[in-house]
């Protein structure tokens, strides 16, 4: 086993900035944390381009809810994924279901001949899914390259055991990416695969504004517990999480 990749979500500039100086190897960059990820603005990822040299992988979601898109946020997705590949993106993240519960395999297939030869991940959408394997054919079909999951539960911890029986039925096929709600604890037993190639964590935080307090009885924020404050990224969680790879990569030597 080779070095284990890590990815870190990031919503903000403030955020990829740091990502990249708290070593980070890849981005994935996103709007709108409170809907779990939409597509960021193509000014956000060409200035990140500007400042940054690890890879930036762009999510392209039209709309929070649910993955089943009209034919014309299907349109809007394709030309989404043209603009920000002029804009430097590395990569794209999306998925598309079906309205009877599977992926729709011909959306898909469309936006990943879209990108152009640019890796593809399909997304968490894989964690409504009941039928899995059966998804993970489809999604190795459509020719993504990677697969974001937490094994079908609210996050990695929960759904390990499914997350490792993935990784193993994808073998060398399909990066199988475990996402949403790691912690460094989850490592050891991730480990474990010989599949195991990424991981994505959020590794976030919240640090206060600098505004000085200006009407205190106004809420903007859908999250009124972080009024005011600025997602960004915590070094440490980055680096914890690092140092525990390192270890477990000179344990596999």
């Amino acid at each position: 086993m080779g070095k284990v990749l890590l990815e870190a979500p990031v919503y903000t500039l403030e955020a990829a900035l740091n990502a990249e100086k708290y070593g980070v190897d890849r981005l994935e960059l996103c709007a709108d944390f409170a809907e779990g990820g939409t597509t960021p603005s193509a000014g956000m990822l060409t200035v990140i381009k500007r400042k940054i040299r690890i890879p930036v992988f762009v999510m392209i979601r039209p709309r929070g809810g649910d993955f089943v898109y009209l034919d014309e946020e299907l349109e809007a997705m394709k030309q989404d994924i043209r603009i920000l590949a002029d804009c430097g993106a590395d990569g794209f993240v999306f998925g598309v279901l079906s309205d009877k519960g599977k992926v729709n395999e011909a959306a898909c297939k469309v936006l990943v001949e879209s990108a152009d030869g640019r890796p593809c991940t399909f997304h968490r959408a894989f964690d409504l899914l009941t039928e899995m394997e059966e998804a993970l054919e489809t999604i190795i079909g459509c020719g993504f390259q990677r697969l974001l999951t937490s094994g079908g539960k609210n996050s990695v911890g929960e759904g390990i055991d499914n997350v490792l029986k993935i990784m193993e039925k994808g073998g060398d096929r399909i990066t199988v990416m475990p996402g949403g709600g790691t912690k460094a604890t989850h490592l050891p037993v991730l480990f474990q695969s010989k599949y195991l190639k990424e991981i994505h964590a959020s590794c976030k935080t919240y640090r206060d504004s600098k505004s000085i307090p200006l009407n205190a009885h106004l809420l903007l924020s859908l999250l009124p517990e972080n009024e005011g404050k600025i997602l960004t990224i915590d070094r440490d969680k980055v680096r914890q999480i690092k140092a525990i790879l390192s270890d477990l990569e000179k344990e596999a030597r």
